[in-house]
């Protein structure tokens, strides 16, 4: 009779063979001897998601962790709604333009249209659903597949798109509609079926982003064609910005609108930049106080488990991985040494910005150094390799319990340009310290290290302003990842901008809200 080992290995094997075919989600008859089954998830490998479906999961996930379910959700639902329409489905005309602007948020709950549908609600976890829509598909021709899911093609998904997505929904109508090169590609379908009050619409939201001859080509073919054509915008304000007729990837634009939509926002809520002080010394001096203070609240906010002893063992360079073997051991302890190198590649950065250097361009240059000294202990000891710190992420990364996908690769390479663009272009600090935080984070360009290098990067535009060194504290992690899962998955900036804002406010009226524990 088998071990409990051997029956534990055993599973282990079946679930790495199955995990080999590729996907992520598992039907029953994948894993078909229901005591493996039964095995790996009693051991926290599998997690049921819905009778006969499961997904792989880590054994020290804690309980109401949402990030196997979050990270698996697109690849689960491709697999299970083919197994249960075949190819008789896609998802709803509004769902495929987010995709269609890289806007894979995992959604409350994806509408699924089917002849073979019912109806009915299919309850998935943490109160996500799929709501099965008996209704015809479009046509074949605005139909489409991306990463397995079924949906309309880009024009499609902006002709049907219902008239209100445009206004709950600004920053991804606005992205997809860039996309759009010439009215050609939405006109066959426009007269064809006749849709006057729809061209009307989808000319004054190309207007709207500047694109007015594409706006006057769809107005006059659809007159042209006797098709009485009355422009509406769907928008519910302008914006000033130039948007890029040249990028068929979504990125580069969404990036723009949202910095452009979310900048108002910042400045609204945060205090007024003091300016670059003449004494630059003693600024630096201060930014040199406040290491230990920084790196216990910025570590511990990663879930690594530090003291202020660590700290400033590290700090003095008592701590030594040659001399000591508990040193080379220690996880905690090379975070530590990473922090406090990175930290002065970082002070570095803000002296010349404060000599005058463009706080974009310099942040641009540099940000690379920040990263290879944060973990170049891992390195000294083996744990990585040097190529590992040779530039951005070669593969797909999640973010712990939420909603928001970071940018595949492809994405992220084209998307990290655009960012260290606007901050070059940014005239206020304000905005270049807040949104340059959100949006670094939300690429999440490393394997690891992207909260620490996005704090970083905060600092370094705060102090482009003259604004001081800012801490967030880890007693305030929780309202810290809310408000950046708010600006990810719902564009509001608003509760992060605040947050910042107000310690901010009390850095400068000396009554810093992080403090060292007792």
């Amino acid at each position: 009779m088998a071990t409990p080992r051997e029956k534990l290995v055993e599973a282990l094997e079946t679930l790495k063979e199955r995990q080999d075919k590729g996907g992520v989600a598992i039907h029953t008859s994948e894993i078909s001897k229901k005591s493996i089954r039964v095995l790996l998830v009693k051991k926290g490998f599998l997690k049921e998601i819905i009778k006969g479906w499961y997904i792989p999961a880590d054994p020290e996930e804690r309980p109401g962790d949402s990030t196997s379910w979050y990270t698996s959700y697109w690849d689960f639902c491709a697999k299970f709604l083919k197994y249960k329409y075949e190819t008789d489905w896609c998802i709803s005309a509004e769902q495929s333009l987010q995709l269609h602007a890289g806007n894979y948020t995992v959604p409350l709950q994806l509408i699924i249209k089917s002849p073979k549908a019912n109806n009915t609600l299919t309850n998935l976890p943490f109160n996500t659903t799929l709501f099965n829509l008996k209704a015809e598909l479009p046509e074949a021709e605005l139909r489409t597949e991306q990463y397995g899911i079924r949906m309309y093609t880009l024009p499609g998904a902006l002709i049907y798109a219902s008239a209100n997505t445009y206004a709950r929904n600004p920053i991804d109508a606005r992205t997809v509609a860039s996309m759009v090169r010439d009215a050609s590609e939405l006109l066959p379908v426009l007269l064809d079926n006749g849709h006057t009050s729809i061209a009307g619409r989808l000319a004054g939201a190309f207007r709207n982003i500047g694109r007015d001859r594409i706006a006057e080509n769809i107005l006059g073919a659809m007159r042209s064609a006797d098709y009485n054509v009355r422009e509406s915008d769907p928008f519910e304000e302008k914006i000033d910005i130039k948007l890029s007729g040249r990028e068929r990837s979504p990125y580069a634009n969404r990036l723009r609108l949202m910095w452009q939509m979310m900048r108002t926002t910042v400045i609204q809520n945060f205090p007024v930049a003091p300016g670059i002080p003449k004494d630059k010394d003693a600024y630096l001096k201060h930014i040199d106080d406040v290491f230990v203070t920084d790196a216990y609240h910025s570590l511990s906010i990663e879930r690594y488990r530090v003291t202020p002893e660590l700290i400033e063992r590290v700090s003095s360079g008592a701590w030594d991985k040659d001399v000591n073997p508990d040193d080379k051991k220690q996880k905690d302890a090379m975070a530590a040494r990473g922090y406090w190198q990175a930290f002065q590649k970082v002070k570095g950065s803000i002296s010349k910005i404060m000599d005058g250097e463009n706080p974009g361009k310099q942040t641009d240059a540099d940000h690379p150094g920040w990263y290879r000294e944060l973990f170049d202990p891992s390195v000294s000891v083996g744990i990585l390799k040097t190529s590992d710190l040779a530039g951005y992420r070669n593969n797909q990364v999640f973010i712990t319990s939420s909603k928001h996908t970071p940018l595949n690769v492809d994405a992220m390479r084209d998307a990290m340009p655009v960012l260290f663009e606007l901050l070059k272009e940014e005239t206020e600090a304000s905005v270049r310290a807040v949104l340059g935080h959100f949006l670094f984070v939300f690429i999440h360009p490393y394997m690891d290290g992207n909260g620490r290098i996005g704090r970083f990067l905060m600092n370094t535009m705060l102090a482009s302003g003259g604004y001081p060194w800012t801490v967030i504290p880890v007693e305030k992690r929780a309202t810290y990842m809310d408000a950046l899962e708010k600006a990810s998955t719902g564009q509001d900036i608003g509760p992060f901008a605040k947050f910042l804002g107000h310690l901010v406010e009390q850095e400068m009226k000396g009554k810093p809200e992080a403090q060292l524990p007792q």
